[in-house]
């Protein structure tokens, strides 16, 4: 099979290894030389433009930033729709609006082309170890199609439903992940100001009703800077989202106004 792959950043660039390892017949390309060196060195092709790889490939993986990234490298000049074939399927594994998935889905099947929303979880080393949950909003006969190339990178492959069925299933789950992330925090805060021990509290919170796989190595987890401004955009989206569905969550709109001070890289050190 001829497969795309676009965006090679934290979580794309180990994904499109996999397929590389896998065998595929794969094409990539990123803005960034460093990872196309590496993709060419695991034995994938190097396209020069988004179009190049909608041209190559039967199914395209896109893995970039934002909505406004999704939609120039789909539906700008020189994007993917401007070379993929009738009965191609593009698959979007972005968090983003589920607005901009059906604007780049009615763009793509008046060419004939499917779009399949496929958001992951599990970060850079979910990527590495191949232990990847994806969850899959997409036809029936597309779930299929794509379902051994999310096999390379994932354990729990996930039919969420129809097409946008998986991007609303990850704003659900980030929104989790945050409020969960804010609960370790002040709740580890607390009790390492008091005087237990992190390894301790971690020990308590695990065998107790508090356990959670956020709480389990809080004092371990380290996000790294970058995951400060995807986890504030994304719950910005779940809340755009969810005021457009009459919803409201002020437990995310505190959590993405604290997400800084959750995240900081020092916060035991300082506690």
């Amino acid at each position: 099979m001829k497969v795309g792959f676009i965006g090679l950043g934290t979580q794309g660039r180990y994904l499109a290894v996999n397929l590389a390892k896998a065998g595929y017949d794969l094409m990539v390309y990123d803005v960034r030389d460093e990872p196309l060196q590496e993709l060419a060195a695991a034995g994938a092709k190097i396209a020069r433009t988004n179009r190049e790889v909608g041209e190559h490939a039967e199914i395209v993986e896109i893995c970039v930033v934002d909505d406004a990234q999704i939609e120039a490298v789909v539906l700008g000049a020189g994007g993917v729709l401007e070379g993929a074939k009738p009965g191609s399927i593009i698959v979007i594994h972005s968090t983003v609006h589920p607005r901009t998935i059906t604007k780049v889905a009615k763009a793509a099947a008046a060419r004939g082309i499917e779009v399949s929303d496929v958001p992951v979880s599990g970060s850079e080393a979910g990527a590495k170890n191949r232990t990847m949950c994806y969850m899959v909003g997409a036809t029936a006969q597309a779930f299929e199609r794509c379902r051994p190339l999310f096999a390379t990178s994932g354990s729990d492959i996930i039919h969420t439903g129809g097409p946008g069925a998986g991007i609303r299933a990850k704003l659900a789950h980030q929104v989790i992940i945050c409020l969960n992330m804010l609960s370790a925090f002040e709740g580890m805060e607390l009790g390492v100001k008091a005087g237990v021990a992190p390894e301790v509290l971690e020990q308590v919170i695990h065998g107790g009703h508090a356990q959670s796989r956020v709480a389990d190595n809080w004092s371990k987890f380290n996000p790294g800077r970058h995951s400060v401004g995807i986890f504030y955009k994304d719950l910005r989206v779940a809340l755009e989202f969810a005021h457009e569905l009459g919803i409201t969550m002020p437990g995310t709109a505190l959590t993405q106004q604290l997400i800084e001070r959750i995240l900081r890289l020092d916060r035991m050190e300082n506690s």
